[in-house]
């Protein structure tokens, strides 16, 4: 409406007759009039009413017009003193620019906040239980939430019953800065009824702890959905005293029965029976998590390129844990030249190789081989994209 109102006036039809072809009846002059007039009544009373907040949240934290004017329509002010308090507090609790503009875009009402009474004790409770400045600042950022949250009756109750469940301050600070949303969730709807089945099967403290700490998200799936998993998980033979059960629950969370028919049939394409990729599942729940392009990859790479067998990844199928681009292929860029120069022997068992962390890796298949194989290292450095 703004557009058509500018190019009218910048144009003349608003205001030259001469332009202006004559309506056909009476009727279509007032409907023409009528919809002006309100546009203009509409312009004027939004621009009264929220010009202050717009301009405010454009200039101050770095809005898009058009985002500032649907924050507008949530919170409003006519001074700055407010919002400016705001701003300059999270400034001096470490928060930069990008964050600050990060929590206003989510939840624009926290400019109306009480600093000292509202911000503060939530801050000040993160830090006495081992939060870091940049933590808070990370948390809070992408999860500006938690600020609205009543400290007493959410805030402190939930850390609690992370802490009773976790054993440690430090585990409850992981699980949390990696999930923060578990925080803020009605934990007896969404947490401890799938805290209570995993018990109820069996599955050991521990692993139960371990799995809240690695991936909290994987615990607050809705409790029916939950048992289904549970279910088919001890089907497919996940014994619930192992780890992988644990694992095995994690990496079905995220999958419906036809995402996982996809994976299984991109493990078929390379001669895997069914069977096979359920004993690679057992052995490494993460190879199902893929996505179909990197099992179609690495798949690509292991047997076409470097003359592999499938069977390699059902022994191993941790392999398709790793980084295709900054693991897999830069390693075997590295052995096929030690091959090459005859340095190791050609049958070399490549799963240790890709297995093992990279200061040893460098250790061990590099920086022996300097003379031998002077442009090594600088291979290596270019398949990473690294600096030489």
């Amino acid at each position: 409406m703004l557009i058509f109102l500018y190019k009218a006036i910048h144009h003349g039809t608003c205001c030259s007759t001469s332009t202006i072809r004559a309506p056909q009846n009476l009727y279509t002059v007032r409907t023409h009039i009528t919809l002006l007039l309100s546009s203009f009544r509409y312009i004027s009373s939004t621009s009264n009413q929220h010009s202050f907040t717009v301009s405010y949240l454009i200039n101050t934290c770095g809005f898009f017009p058009e985002a500032a004017l649907s924050a507008s329509k949530r919170v409003n002010f006519e001074t700055p003193y407010k919002a400016d308090s705001v701003i300059g507090f999270f400034k001096n609790h470490g928060f930069s620019q990008s964050q600050i503009s990060n929590i206003i875009r989510k939840r624009p009402a926290v400019l109306l906040s009480d600093p000292q009474n509202i911000l503060l004790p939530k801050l000040e409770f993160f830090q006495s239980k081992g939060f870091t400045t940049s933590d808070i600042a990370t948390v809070l950022s992408r999860n500006p939430w938690i600020l609205e949250r009543s400290l007493k009756n959410q805030i402190i109750p939930s850390f609690v019953f992370l802490k009773n469940l976790l054993g440690t301050n430090e585990n409850t600070v992981t699980a949390i800065k990696r999930y923060s949303a578990i925080l803020i969730v009605k934990l007896d709807t969404f947490v401890v009824p799938n805290v209570n089945l995993l018990r109820e099967n069996g599955v050991p403290e521990s692993n139960i702890c371990a799995l809240i700490k690695k991936t909290p998200i994987a615990i607050m799936t809705d409790s029916i959905r939950f048992k289904e998993i549970v279910e088919e998980v001890k089907e497919m033979g996940f014994n619930p005293l192992r780890l992988s059960f644990i694992q095995a629950i994690f990496a079905m969370r995220g999958m419906n029965k036809s995402t996982w028919e996809r994976k299984v049939s991109a493990y078929k394409r390379w001669g895997l029976s069914e069977e096979e990729i359920l004993v690679a599942f057992g052995r490494c729940p993460h190879c199902i998590m893929a996505s179909e392009d990197k099992i179609m990859r690495v798949m690509e790479f292991f047997i076409n390129k470097m003359g592999l067998e499938p069977s390699l990844i059902v022994k191993c199928p941790g392999l398709l844990t790793y980084s295709l681009e900054k693991r897999l292929i830069p390693r075997a860029s590295v052995i096929q030249v030690l091959q090459s120069e005859g340095l190791i022997k050609k049958d070399f068992y490549l799963p240790r190789v890709f297995g093992c962390p990279e200061e040893l890796f460098l250790q061990k298949f590099v920086m022996p081989y300097e003379k031998e194989a002077s442009e090594l290292l600088q291979l290596y450095k270019r398949k990473l994209n690294f600096p030489e």
